[in-house]
């Protein structure tokens, strides 16, 4: 299994970039549950692997929602993150009820969305495939590869409704027009790309704001071509997403 490449930029110490969970933890500090829609094998084992080797003093476990409850620690605090980009009702809904079922009394966290991390992790996608540029300065020179971008979600409307921050902070960071439009249901990303080009962007560009284990993975591959549009991959086991899973997990240990 390979791991991600873990470059990232450049983070001055101190302020709101300090570490998000201490160094050192008590024996009885709260396990970390991630709790993956679908699959807890290929990126969402990546992304606890990613998790435990930058925070080798938290127990990290890895789940199911559907298998959530036998994984919460008997005698032990837990703090369960959902691996989502939004507060998807139905699945924050379903962690709810095991953790109350299973009468552990665990913490359940928010999604890891919206965030500037994860605008970062989307812009970083993007440049990957040549559709942004790699460096949040924009020279008035240099031209961007594409004219607009169009931010993928799951969903439905609920779904696209909870993205519209997150397509701000990545317009603030590409200095483009950013649209949120659904991949799995109508108005979607057709409709999306006819309003931009309507409105003269005709290089379009896809940015799937999902981590990779929500939807099929050719979802934004089809979406793209459907449009005539480049395509970024899903976010994947990111080392921003890493990051955000101990955010979310420090900030509930801090309270």
């Amino acid at each position: 299994m390979s791991l991600p490449v873990r470059e990232r930029s450049p983070r001055p110490g101190g302020g709101r970039h300090r570490r998000p969970v201490p160094t050192s933890l008590p024996p009885d500090a709260p396990v970390l549950v991630l709790a993956a829609p679908g699959s807890a094998t290929g990126v969402a084992a990546d992304i606890a692997a990613v998790v435990r080797v930058d925070n080798p003093q938290i127990e990290v476990r890895l789940t199911t929602v559907d298998e959530l409850a036998p994984a919460l620690p008997e005698g032990r605090d837990a703090i369960v993150v959902p691996l989502l980009t939004w507060d998807d009702p139905a699945v924050l809904g379903q962690i709810g009820r095991a953790v109350a079922d299973s009468g552990s009394g665990a913490v359940v966290t928010g999604a890891l969305g919206p965030h500037p991390l994860l605008a970062e992790a989307l812009h970083i996608k993007l440049a990957e495939r040549g559709l942004a540029r790699a460096d949040r300065v924009r020279l008035l020179n240099v031209h961007s590869p594409v004219d607009a971008v169009i931010l993928g979600t799951t969903g439905g409307e609920q779904a696209v409704h909870a993205a519209q921050a997150t397509a701000v902070l990545l317009a603030s960071r590409l200095t483009l027009p950013v649209v949120a439009a659904s991949l799995d249901s109508e108005p979607g990303v057709a409709v999306a790309a006819d309003r931009l080009r309507a409105a003269g962007a005709q290089r379009l560009a896809l940015s799937p704001c999902v981590i990779g284990h929500e939807a099929p993975a050719d979802l934004g591959r089809r979406a793209a071509e459907a449009i005539g549009a480049g395509h970024a991959e899903p976010i994947g086991a990111h080392s921003m997403i890493a990051e955000l899973v101990a955010r979310a997990y420090g900030s509930q240990l801090a309270t």
